[in-house]
């Protein structure tokens, strides 16, 4: 009677042992991997080209401080601003990726008489216009020889 003891209890203990079940199986649709917006298309110089209505803003977009005209070719070399009262300046252009970046000076500055400036712009078309930032470094010891303003140019017809 012993075996048959023996094999009633572990019978019982495997009755009565807890069963792990399996997870169920997840039926929910799984979330879509989130898509990454498509980059902007590349800068390109040729949608550029023509004479533009350029307009130097406060950093906080409010006050316009200067208006010239940029004169923006469909390669890097040829282009130029006028500024109000001056002759036209040469600008140092590059592309990179969705954005042109200028560079001019030093040369007098509008805002600040006597004043040498350099100024680094980073424009990108977006509804047919040139937006952007620039910087203007002033040829100053003072601790506000710095300068960020916001740009808007729309072409002129």
């Amino acid at each position: 009677m012993r075996p048959t003891a023996i094999v009633v209890v572990v019978l019982l203990v495997a009755a009565c042992a807890k069963q792990e079940k399996a997870p169920a199986a997840d039926t929910a649709m799984a979330a879509p991997a989130a898509v990454a917006p498509a980059p902007p298309p590349p800068f390109s110089l040729a949608a550029a080209a023509g004479k533009w209505e350029y307009v130097a803003k406060s950093a906080t977009g409010d006050t316009v401080l200067v208006k010239a005209e940029l004169t923006a070719t469909a390669d890097t070399a040829g282009w130029t601003i006028l500024l109000p009262g001056r002759k036209v300046l040469a600008l140092k252009v590059s592309v990179g990726g969705d954005s042109v970046m200028t560079s001019v000076g030093p040369y007098e500055s509008v805002l600040r008489k006597g004043v040498q400036v350099t100024t680094e712009s980073m424009l990108r078309m977006v509804d047919s216009k040139l937006v952007g930032t620039s910087t203007a470094h002033y040829s100053t010891k003072s601790a506000d020889s710095v300068r960020h303003l916001v740009i808007e140019a729309t072409r002129k017809p």
